[in-house]
């Protein structure tokens, strides 16, 4: 059951390829997060699944549609929550998803959508005095009370507090529990790690890799780095068994401070989008 497939999406800009020959599979009910370096195409490459840009070559289904000439019904089944918005900032919260639930066939009941996303204690409040995690809560809360089956989120906690972040967090997961497909762009690899079903990294207009958070670029593989103070001090060795180098090392002694590290997420993220420059 997939939600959006692509093959060979290309876009180009006076003459100059911002997307060039990508494929994707996602499926119904998953977290996908598309990771890449501001201009690697990510957001055209969103913005043509969206249906507000028109791409030069491939094949584009979403939802089961072609969002380059899909109507208004299934516009109805999606929900885009943009990195920025501008509103009428006099409206109350209440008053503003009342007013997005009026675009849609069937919209969800704004006072329990508004529950969904916390903001019950600010329903009467005027959006110009919310702070920016409630704003960002209220991006969500319209971007949902259509009742999307596929939900586009760009850059959604950009600019939070920890807290903040980690509530938010809460607030997707809880979407995805729900069985909405989510696509998300995010420069923050821990959040990539934290909410992704599957993550795709994008760079030079190409999917360089794809996977799930803990294989992708070959992290559940690479090699461990096994580090403890020695007699010279701090020692380092790579190696592909650190179970069996730390019992070879140890020889019923202590290693003092030992550690055993693999590739993070996010210098994975890094070597991917270094071969790409």
């Amino acid at each position: 059951m997939t939600a959006i497939q692509v093959r060979g999406l290309r876009k180009s800009y006076h003459g100059v390829a911002a997307v060039d020959g990508v494929d994707l599979d996602i499926r119904q009910g998953e977290v996908f997060a598309l990771l890449g370096p501001n201009g690697a195409g990510k957001t055209t490459t969103v913005e043509i699944l969206e249906g507000h840009r028109r791409r030069d070559d491939g094949q584009v289904s979403v939802l089961g549609a072609d969002p380059g000439s899909a109507g208004r019904a299934w516009r109805a089944r999606i929900g885009i929550v943009l990195q920025t918005a501008n509103d009428a900032a006099e409206l109350t919260v209440r008053e503003s998803v009342r007013h997005f639930a009026g675009y849609y066939p069937a919209p969800a009941d704004a006072d329990e959508v508004i529950e969904q996303v916390g903001l019950t204690a600010k329903a009467g409040t005027r959006v110009k005095a919310l702070s920016g995690g409630q704003r960002r809560r209220l991006d969500v809360a319209l971007g949902v009370v259509g009742r999307p089956e596929l939900v586009f989120l760009d850059e959604p906690t950009t600019g939070f507090d920890p807290e903040a972040r980690r509530q938010f967090w809460d607030l997707i997961r809880g979407l995805a529990a729900g069985g909405t497909t989510i696509l998300l762009t995010t420069h923050y690899l821990d959040e990539a790690e934290a909410l992704a079903d599957r993550v795709a990294v994008i760079a030079g207009g190409r999917i360089v890799a794809e996977g799930t958070p803990s294989t992708l670029g070959g992290r559940s593989t690479a090699k461990a780095t096994v580090s403890w103070i020695g007699p010279e001090g701090r020692q380092t060795m790579l190696t592909d068994t650190p179970t069996a180098l730390i019992a070879e090392l140890s020889q019923g002694r202590e290693l003092p401070e030992l550690t055993v590290t693999r590739p993070s997420l996010e210098d994975t993220y890094l070597e991917l989008i270094g071969e790409k420059r």
